[in-house]
This record gives C-alpha cells, structure tokens and sequence, in this order.
C-alpha cells in the first residue's frame, strides 16, 4: 500500500513538472533541429494563443487609377535593392494591375547626391505633370518641404517622414518597432547558442527603431540572451545602406563572437549580412521585403529563416488606390501591426513551428497589452 502511494505521488509529480515544462515555453518547438534551442534560451512563457484574425483587405470596389501618373522618386539603390525600394516598386507594380495605372515615371538617388539634386528631381517631375509623386525615403524630406508648396495642384507622398506639413503631401509611416519585435523573439527562438545579432545600416532615428524593436523582443523571450548591435555607418553616410561587402564583414564578426542569428535593417547591404550567415553556419532575418524570395540573394535563401515585412508596398498601394477613389482621409495616421502595415514572413516554413508564438506576441501587441519602444532600450 505504501509503496502504491509512493509510485502515485512520484507519478504526479512527474506530471506536474511536464506541466510546468509546457507552460514555461520549453520544447515550443516542434521542429527537431531547434527543439533543444527553446528549452536552453527562452525563458519566457508562451504567450496566450491569438484569436482568429479578422480580414483587413479592401473592399472589392472597382476603384479606376488610369489618370494617374504616378513618379517614384526612389532612394538609394532602387528598384533591385532586395529591401525597402523593391517594396514601393511592388506597390506600384500592383497599382498597374488592379487600378489601371498605366504612366508610372522611376528614378533613383544616386549614393552621396546633395539636397539640391533631390530637389531638383522632384521639380522636374512636377513640371512634367506627375502626379502623385511618391518620394521613398525619409532623405527627400527636404526637398518634398521645399518643392511640394511651389505646385499645389500636385500630390506629393513620403515615404518614413511626416515632419512636411502641407495639405498635397502624404506620409507614410510604419511602426517598424512592432514588427522588429517580432523579428526578436523570432530570433530567440531560433538560437541555438542563445546569442544573436543586429546590423543597422545607418544609424539614424529610423534605423533606430528596428533596433529598438530586435532588442525588446529579444528580451521578452529571453533573460539570458546576448545580443550583438552595431550599424555600418553613422548618421549623414547612406553608403551603409547599399554597402554588401561592408554587411558581410559586420556580420561575420557578430557571428565569430558567436551570434548565430543576425537581424539586419541595411537595405542593399544586407546581401552581404546573408553571404556572412551561409558562410558562418548561421541564419540570418531579412528585412522590408520578403527576402526568402528575392532574386538578388536568392543564393543565400536557405539561411533567411524569416524577414521582418515593412509593407511600403501596402502603404504605396493604398495610397494611390485613396487617392484615385479621391479619399486620402481612409488611410491609417500609421502602418502597423493593426492593419498588417509590418509583420513577418513565412516562406520557406522555417517559423512555422512557432508562428503561434508570434502571432500571440502580435495580438497581444495589438491590444496594447505590449508596448513597443521606438527608442533603443540597451
């Protein structure tokens, strides 16, 4: 009889500690290769599953663009950039198919062009009729400040700036803080050394802010994670963002310290962040674009276990469909979570055994029961 009560108690408290195991997050994991990483490095516990998603898509209204025509004023790099050019490149592209866009003007910011040379670039696309002119990037603030107010009949948009303030212009802005969280707690769970890192292109209050994001979600799946965060060029040098060779010599130095997920928010650099993590047995997180499925580092697609989704070409798209239904009041002050304005990818499958995970961060982000910082928190 004892020896009965004995086995019993010992049972039980076999089972109370599997519990305790599932409810603190440990094997999370359903994946084999990364079972073993979320019981040595997350800390947290799982967070609440998400409830269903409800559809954030447009009405099927017919909206006709065909009038439209349409400049992208595009930041360094360009169209081909992998990352934040391609995005808004997408939007447009989209606009062609299902508004009727027809006239659609590309031109591309050369790397250390001065603010005269911007300007004149969106003077001469005014004078030639365009509109809108979407300007991409938080570098045309200047020159959409001084140029938009010599053509008032002409719509401007910019794209991560909102300090123009005049009644043509538009900004598009993203909680790029909210998505980066993701990307950290998506690269906690996917550590097998429990030591990651995070590659910023310029070090600017932009860039700052998926910083700010990478580190708080790090943390909140992790207490014990190390994290490496460095940027390839200070504020004023934007050759940080289209500097490959300069991503891959950072990167493999995070990762010969040990990192074996890196983050990077580089634009075209991050090319070179992929090519160190192939190098380097490492994985590595894309950014803007879906970057599993872009051609220019479709070489390095095996290592890119997600990317960090910063919708310019949601935000591009939905501008240019408000503006030809001629209501710009639809659109949101600000493309985040909430209306899937960032996110995550999943191509490929290597999230998808922890996609409720992160999707309960989401929600949860949503609900406001997490807040983001836009500024890093070291």
């Amino acid at each position: 009889m004892r020896g009965t009560a004995l086995a019993a108690v010992t049972m039980a408290g076999a089972l109370a500690l599997a519990g305790c195991a599932k409810d603190s997050g440990a094997g999370n994991n359903n994946n084999a290769s990364t079972g073993d990483q979320s019981a040595s490095c997350v800390t947290a516990p799982k967070p609440p599953a998400a409830a269903a998603a409800s559809s954030s898509t447009q009405s099927g209204e017919k909206v006709d663009g065909s009038k439209l025509k349409v400049a992208l004023a595009f930041d360094v790099g360009g169209r081909g950039d992998a990352s934040f050019n391609d995005s808004a490149a997408a939007g447009t592209d989209k606009a062609k198919a299902e508004l009727g866009v027809t006239t659609v003007s590309e031109s591309t910011a050369a790397t250390s062009e001065d603010e005269a040379a911007k300007s004149q670039r969106l003077d001469q696309l005014a004078a030639q009729g365009f509109s809108p002119i979407i300007a991409v990037g938080f570098a045309y603030a200047k020159a959409v400040g001084a140029i938009a107010p010599k053509y008032p009949n002409t719509q401007f948009a910019i794209v991560d700036d909102d300090s123009v303030k005049a009644p043509n212009v538009t900004p598009l802005v993203f909680a790029e803080e909210q998505g980066s969280f993701l990307a950290g707690v998506a690269a906690a769970y996917k550590s097998k050394k429990c030591h990651v890192g995070f590659v910023g292109g310029v070090n600017t209050p932009l860039i700052q802010k998926f910083e700010a994001g990478f580190l708080q979600g790090v943390k909140a799946a992790s207490s014990k994670a190390v994290i490496e965060d460095e940027y390839l060029t200070p504020a004023g040098d934007f050759s940080g963002f289209q500097d490959p060779a300069k991503g891959n010599v950072k990167a493999a130095a995070q990762i010969s310290k040990g990192a074996d997920v890196v983050y990077h928010a580089a634009g075209a650099s991050g090319k070179g962040v992929f090519e160190a993590a192939k190098t380097g047995n490492a994985l590595a997180i894309g950014v803007d674009s879906d970057q599993y499925n872009q051609k220019t580092v479709e070489a390095s697609k095996d290592v890119i276990v997600t990317s960090m989704l910063k919708r310019v070409d949601v935000a591009v798209f939905d501008y240019l469909r408000a503006l030809a239904k001629g209501d710009l009041t639809s659109l949101p002050k600000r493309f985040d979570l909430k209306v899937d304005g960032v996110g995550y990818a999943t191509s490929g499958g290597k999230i998808d055994d922890i996609k409720d995970v992160l999707d309960g961060y989401k929600a949860q982000i949503v609900s406001g029961a997490i807040t983001v910082s836009d500024k890093p928190q070291k």
